[in-house]
């Protein structure tokens, strides 16, 4: 009877056995969660199309200060910067205008030449930009149609050109 083994040890060897299969499931689940911490840090490739950004053409818009006497003429898109600005009218010289985009209604005044019977009219001008566009130097414009009236200017004053608005052509 030496060769059989008391019940509890029997009992024993199972229970450890039963406690070194937990562990084990234990200790696979820790390394599975530490290999996915590991994967999870690593950073997420933006997808090709998401890293290209598709360069938009300039536009610009006009904006009326002070009673018409001056246009701001800016950018559309607010990821555009002004280096300088360029306004011509055919068979006449060109404007500068630089990079504040302030142009004066006494400059197309002296372009346009008298006053039309008061009548408002307008005119078309090319404009021609270099911009600053996510850090790259870059030249565009197009032409635009600038519009005016003419106010009187009382008894000494004579006519005077005043700005309403600025338009795609």
């Amino acid at each position: 009877m030496a060769d059989s083994p008391a019940p509890e040890s029997k009992a024993r060897r199972r229970w450890v056995s039963f406690g070194e299969t937990i562990a084990l499931a234990a200790l696979i689940i820790s390394a599975l969660g530490l290999w996915n911490s590991w994967r999870g840090d690593e950073p997420e490739k933006p997808s090709p199309s998401a890293e290209v950004k598709s360069a938009i053409p300039i536009a610009f818009r006009g904006e009326v200060e002070a009673n018409g006497k001056a246009m701001r003429i800016t950018p559309v898109e607010s990821g555009h910067s002004l280096e300088s600005l360029t306004l011509s009218l055919s068979g006449k010289p060109a404007i500068s205008i630089g990079s504040d985009g302030r142009l004066a209604a006494s400059d197309i005044q002296q372009l346009v030449g008298a006053a039309a019977n008061g009548k408002p009219g307008s005119v078309g001008a090319r404009i021609e930009a270099r911009y600053i566009e996510a850090g790259t130097l870059k030249r565009g414009g197009g032409r635009y149609r600038i519009s005016y009236r003419w106010d009187d200017g009382g008894l000494f004053g004579g006519d005077k050109l005043r700005l309403t608005g600025l338009s795609l052509a």
